[in-house]
């Protein structure tokens, strides 16, 4: 039985680990938080994702699962750790860097090593070097490879399995052996390419998807001022048999798509121009959203001499999930926090018990106590609305109520 370690226990490194874990891989999980290496022991989960808890309850009980804060010598070393910003969004590698660093002193002759973690064009090869460097006696000697993730939060434990991969190794071996041992749990196709291919193509999946949000928000912007409803022109022209317009939202979010295009921007910052501007249109429709709110308030109060409830609706950033990372609507409801302190302003997300500085209230009672309803995630519970109030506001970013903006 082979014997993996994986660095990194987040929303990747945990799911991944469990998944092979209940393939009949010996699995060593490696995280420098104590408290989630003492959670996951206990066959719990730090993390919120369909069907995750059972699944490290069953790796744990049979003990396939184990974690740790250090790794132990094992055959193959996945580093699923994050790379976050520094700077004006400049890629930190320094997590990979680290949790290399801890792995080469336990390499041994046929071990195989891959990064999942998103990493710049290059990353793969830098750590190659970075091994050999301190252990040369492995050149030619161990399998280096890179495969990213490309998995949906709320779906990850089945598209683990069953999504394609691609693979690229520094060498055809290390491919090989990478894809051997991919083979051993994933049931989509297995794609081989280099390292450099691959670092890409994790790249280029994202940034095609901001890009094609971006056209979505801008028009959405556009058609505010020309006063078109953006839902039924949109429509209409995917009524076209060539044209599949997305639908526009409050900005885009998450860890992957709201920050991968960053790394091919850091990169190559004069070939990269669309994609950086893709990012540009993004960001600003969150910051648009925000004065369409406050414009809303401010015209409610000079009609009726008051200040308005508001209602937010959705702080996750897509619908029907927990997850706040990059969250445009967080950041707009924050924003609105900040612009009005002491009114009324009352925060929905029922995906969520508690947050650290949002006070949570239910969708009934916003729907009961609140002037303007404002619909920033698409969130199943939200789709049940009927406006009653006829005097109620609605300002909908998501195409909940699909009214104009």
């Amino acid at each position: 039985m082979k014997k993996v370690v994986t660095v990194g226990l987040g929303y990747i490194g945990l799911p991944t680990s469990a998944l092979m874990a209940n393939f009949g891989l010996k699995v060593h999980g490696v995280d420098i938080n104590q408290n989630v290496v003492n959670t996951i022991n206990e066959g719990k989960v730090h993390i919120i994702e369909p069907e995750l808890d059972e699944a490290v309850r069953v790796a744990v009980r049979n003990g396939n699962l184990t974690a740790d804060t250090k790794p132990v010598k094992a055959d193959v070393y996945l580093i699923v750790v994050p790379t976050p910003f520094q700077g004006e969004h400049e890629p930190d590698i320094s997590y990979v860097e680290s949790a290399t660093d801890s792995i080469i002193p336990l390499l041994k002759e046929g071990d195989l090593y891959i990064i999942e973690s998103t990493s710049p064009v290059g990353t793969t090869e830098q750590m190659k070097c970075r091994i050999l460097d301190k252990r040369p006696e492995l050149k030619d000697n161990i399998s280096i490879a890179y495969c990213p993730e490309r998995v949906l939060p709320g779906n990850i434990m089945h598209e683990l399995v069953h999504n394609d991969r691609v693979i690229g190794g520094v060498d055809k071996k290390s491919t090989e052996n990478a894809i051997k041992f991919y083979k051993g749990f994933v049931k989509g196709e297995l794609h081989p390419t280099n390292s450099r291919t691959a670092e890409m193509c994790k790249l280029v999946e994202n940034s095609s998807r901001d890009s094609q949000i971006a056209f979505a928000n801008e028009l959405s912007m556009i058609c505010d001022s020309a006063d078109i409803d953006v839902w039924e022109l949109i429509s209409l022209a995917n009524k076209h048999p060539r044209v599949n317009i997305l639908n526009p939202g409050s900005g885009v979010g998450g860890h992957c798509i709201a920050v991968d295009p960053y790394f091919i921007t850091a990169s190559f910052p004069n070939e990269a121009k669309l994609i950086a501007t893709s990012r540009e249109v993004n960001n600003y429709k969150s910051l648009w959203c925000v004065q369409q709110i406050k414009k809303t308030i401010t015209d409610y109060n000079l009609t009726h001499n008051k200040t308005p409830a508001v209602a937010l609706l959705g702080l996750a950033f897509k619908p029907n999930i927990d997850d706040l990372r990059e969250s445009p609507a967080l950041f707009i409801a924050q924003s609105i926090n900040d612009a009005f302190p002491g009114e009324e302003i009352i925060y929905v997300e029922p995906n969520i018990d508690k947050h650290l500085s949002l006070e949570l209230r239910s969708f009934e009672y916003a729907k009961s106590k609140a002037d303007v309803l404002v619909f920033l995630v698409g969130h199943d519970e939200f789709k049940t609305y009927n406006r009653e109030n006829k005097n109620q506001r609605i300002l909908d970013f998501c195409g909940i109520t699909n009214e104009k903006y």
